[in-house]
């Protein structure tokens, strides 16, 4: 399988973007797994906090999603978290670099 220039399977723009998309969903599920466990919070209690079935919960800590922004959001109310976002370049030196957020 060949690879893009930023790591993504197939070298073009759109396989590039469906790598990011998938390692984001991946980043952020597992932040989320990360701060329900730091602050034991279950899945049927996050279930109960959004008003959706656990099942649904399971859906979203899957990663396996486009999750919305509205989505996330809903997630970090019913957590009392904020998430954070940071956009770093692929190569050091390069033009993105730089912290988006309140902090």
């Amino acid at each position: 399988m060949m690879r893009g220039e930023h790591g993504a399977p197939g070298g073009g723009p759109g396989a590039d973007a469906d790598y990011e998309s998938a390692r984001l969903a991946r980043e952020l599920t597992t932040a989320v797994s990360w701060y329900m466990d730091e602050h034991g919070v279950t899945k049927r209690e996050l279930a109960q906090r959004l008003d959706v079935t656990p099942g649904r919960v399971s859906q979203i800590l899957s990663g396996g999603e486009n999750l919305t922004l509205r989505t996330l959001a809903a997630v970090c109310a019913a957590l009392d978290a904020r998430l954070e976002v940071e956009l770093v370049a692929n190569k050091p030196g390069g033009p993105a670099h730089g912290r988006f957020g309140r902090g």
